[in-house]
């Protein structure tokens, strides 16, 4: 071997061991960065002719496992979702109250019933009789107040969804200007691993909003699509849509055509659950919860409502009415319509006749709802009446349970007790998967003992490689020496 091939060998070695001292600086001070791929250069032995030429730098290589992140994904798509739900339905149910709540439903009719089995003690008593239409009001004013929270829910899951879509088109986009530059890098010989760690962020912020599976192209590039088939990224991302709603009431529904679902081009993706394919994430929960979850949880506080107004509208409860005659509790100031159910618990009243606020006798508490003529002030016989209804099981809505008054309150907060328990056990598991498949993809990244040592064998490699030059320059100036 020459003298200039021993020097050619030895300055591939020092610029090979360069670029890996370099790429093993960069594994160890991004070992707890999120999103980065452990390196390793890749080299083989360069040949010039028939001589050994050195060394050379085949290429840089990124560690991932591509199973392993595909799994994560999909545990941070149901855990987003799991965890959207449980948040929802915990601030339901803390605002509905709990059933020893004084300020709860059950607790509001408790207070009522008192208030009547109180008044039949003294009958005469106008203040009795006034704390029974207070009582009622409250029950009236809670299940008011509990369909607007409900419906609040409701605009803050639209809220949510129109947010979702932004931020899934603006991802979307970043993995499109993502792929071009990577192409661009990765066509001039420059590696292009930070930009792929950079694409690999994006798309886990797409995961969390919906089930996606990454398909890697030949030249570094990446496709999306859902895990239903939905395609998000091929050679342009695909714009999807959402128009959000201010404002919701009960009677608001996609079918109706009151609220919005998600487009795709301009098209709607699925007219009859606004989602389609996109369900499993984050975009997927807040449609259930807008259009399902939250809207089961209004029909049951107007089961209630229309129980309540039942019961005191029943001539069998109170013989001065007819049927049709509105009782205690009214559908703004009318009587119970079946056909309209909907938001029923919106709009229940006190009737305008026994609340003096409004210009009532409290006397028809005690007389009955029609009774022209004052009766005698001690008998309690409609006040007990009263109490009787509310203990009563019926049935008035078709397809209901028969309960009581206090029944049907308690089914309701333990159906939504039940639900909310549901969706904390849920997103226990899922946290508990994700944070197993989190530590399984974090241990295969950077290990900084294994990087150290390689650190070590560089400077092995650096220091041996000096030393050929080193020679080769001593035997250079003995030539010139004899000569």
């Amino acid at each position: 071997m020459s003298i200039s091939s021993a020097l050619n060998n030895a300055l591939s070695g020092l610029s090979a061991t360069a670029r890996m001292a370099e790429v093993v600086s960069s594994n160890l001070s991004n070992a707890l960065t999120d999103g980065y791929g452990r390196r390793s250069v890749e080299l083989n032995a360069s040949q010039v002719g028939k001589v050994g030429g050195g060394v050379r730098l085949e290429t840089i290589s990124r560690f991932v496992d591509a199973g392993l992140l595909s799994d994560r994904r999909q545990a941070s798509a149901t855990l987003g979702s799991e965890d959207r739900s449980a948040a929802i339905l915990t601030r339901l149910e803390q605002t509905l109250g709990q059933p020893d709540d004084a300020t709860s439903l059950g607790s509001r009719l408790a207070a009522f019933e008192s208030a009547l089995i109180s008044a039949s003690s003294d009958p005469a008593s106008d203040l009795r009789l006034a704390t029974v239409v207070d009582r009622l009001g409250n029950v009236a004013m809670t299940l008011r107040e509990n369909t607007s929270t409900t419906q609040t829910l409701r605009q803050e899951a639209d809220a949510l969804i129109h947010q979702d879509v932004k931020k899934l088109n603006r991802a979307l986009a970043q993995v499109a200007d993502l792929n071009r530059d990577i192409l661009r890098v990765g066509s001039i010989g420059n590696d292009p691993s930070a930009l792929i760690d950079a694409r690999q962020q994006v798309v886990d912020q797409i995961a969390e909003i919906v089930p996606v599976r990454e398909m890697v192209r030949e030249n570094g590039t990446i496709g999306l699509r859902t895990t239903n088939g939905v395609l998000l990224l091929e050679s342009r991302p695909m714009q999807f849509g959402f128009t959000p709603t201010p404002t919701i009431t009960a009677d608001m529904t996609l079918m109706s055509g009151a609220l919005s679902g998600i487009t795709l081009d301009g098209q709607p993706l699925d007219p009859v659950n606004g989602v389609g394919r996109l369900s499993g994430g984050t975009l997927g929960a807040a449609f259930a919860l807008r259009d399902q979850t939250l809207v089961d949880m209004q029909m049951g506080l107007d089961g209630i409502a229309a129980d309540l107004i039942a019961r005191f509208q029943d001539p069998g409860n109170d013989p001065t009415l007819t049927a049709g005659n509105p009782g205690l509790l009214t559908d703004l100031g009318g009587s119970l319509d079946f056909s309209d159910l909907v938001g029923l618990a919106g709009r229940i009243q006190v009737n305008t006749a026994i609340d003096p606020a409004t210009g009532g006798t409290l006397r028809l508490v005690r007389d009955g709802m029609n009774n022209p003529t004052p009766g005698p002030v001690g008998d309690a016989t409609q006040l007990n009446r009263w109490v009787t209804s509310l203990a009563m099981v019926r049935a008035d809505v078709a397809g209901t349970p028969v309960r009581s008054a206090a029944g049907r309150i308690g089914a309701f907060a333990a159906d939504l007790g039940s639900t909310r328990l549901l969706a904390e056990e849920n997103l226990s598991f899922a946290a508990a998967r994700w944070d197993f498949l989190r530590e399984a993809e974090l241990s295969q990244g950077v290990d900084t003992d294994v990087e150290l040592q390689m650190l070590l064998r560089i400077e092995q490699a650096y220091a041996a490689n000096a030393k050929v030059i080193q020679s080769a320059e001593f035997m250079m100036q003995r030539l010139m020496e004899i000569s």
